[in-house]
C-alpha cells in the first residue's frame, strides 16, 4: 500500500489565521486536499480536524507533518500520548521546527535520532506547557488589572475594551496585526497606542 503524507495546521481561535503554516506546507508541495486544519485551543485533543486525521485518514506507513509540537497540543502529557500513538500505529511524524525529525536514515541507524528526538521533545513539550500556563496567568492578571483601572482610574478617555488582555497576548506573540487588534476592539489608532504604552508600563 502506497504511503501518503498529510499536513496539520492549527491556531487557537477563529480570529487568528493559518496563513504562515499553510504557506510552509505549500512550499513543501502540499496540495489543499492533503492539509487538515483546526481553529481550536490546544488545551485538549477534542478537535474535529485532528480527530478526523487520527480516526479516518491516517493509516500505517503514512507521514504527518506539523509546524511545531505545540500544534498537536500545549499539554506535555497529551504531546507524549500522541507521539506514542503515532509510533504504535506506524505513522511517521515530521516537525518542521525539529529538523532531526526530517532526516531520512537507514533503519539500523534510526536509533540515534530517536534518542536525540526524545530529548528534544521532552524539552519542547515542557516549554509548550509552560507557555500555556503563562498565557493563562497573564490573561487572568490582565483582566483583573483592567477591571481595577476601569473602576478607579481615569488616566485615559477610554477604558480597556472587552477581551483586551486576550487580544494583547495574540498581538504581542505576532498572531494578529495592530490593524486586526484595533478592528477587533473598536479602537482608533491614537487611543490604541496610548493603551498599549500604558499596558506595557504597568506589566
Amino acid at each position: 500500500m502506497e504511503s501518503r503524507t498529510y499536513y496539520y495546521a492549527r491556531v487557537s481561535s477563529t480570529e487568528q489565521n493559518l496563513d504562515r503554516q499553510l504557506a510552509e506546507f505549500e512550499n513543501l508541495g502540499a496540495s489543499p486536499r492533503e492539509i487538515i486544519t483546526d481553529k481550536a485551543s490546544g488545551k485538549n485533543l477534542d478537535r474535529a480536524g485532528y480527530q478526523a486525521l487520527k480516526t479516518t485518514i491516517l493509516r500505517k506507513g503514512d507521514t504527518l507533518v506539523i509546524k511545531s509540537l505545540d500544534r498537536l497540543s500545549r499539554k506535555k502529557e497529551d504531546i507524549k500520548k500522541e507521539l506514542e500513538y503515532f509510533k504504535a500505529n506506524g505513522i511517521r511524524l515530521k516537525v518542521l521546527d525539529l529538523p532531526t525529525t526530517l532526516i531520512e536514515l537507514p533503519k539500523e541507524q534510526s536509533w540515534i535520532f530517536d534518542m536525540i528526538n526524545n530529548i528534544l521533545i521532552e524539552v519542547l513539550s515542557s516549554i509548550a506547557e509552560q507557555e500555556r500556563l503563562t498565557i493563562r496567568k497573564r490573561q487572568r492578571e490582565g483582566i483583573d488589572a483592567a477591571k481595577v483601572r476601569g473602576k478607579h482610574l481615569g488616566r485615559f478617555p477610554t477604558e480597556y475594551p472587552k477581551n483586551w488582555s486576550s487580544f494583547y497576548i495574540l498581538w504581542e506573540n505576532g498572531d494578529i496585526t495592530s490593524r486586526d487588534f484595533m478592528r477587533k476592539t473598536g479602537l482608533k489608532k491614537t487611543t490604541f497606542y496610548k493603551l498599549i504604552k500604558n499596558y506595557k508600563e504597568e506589566f
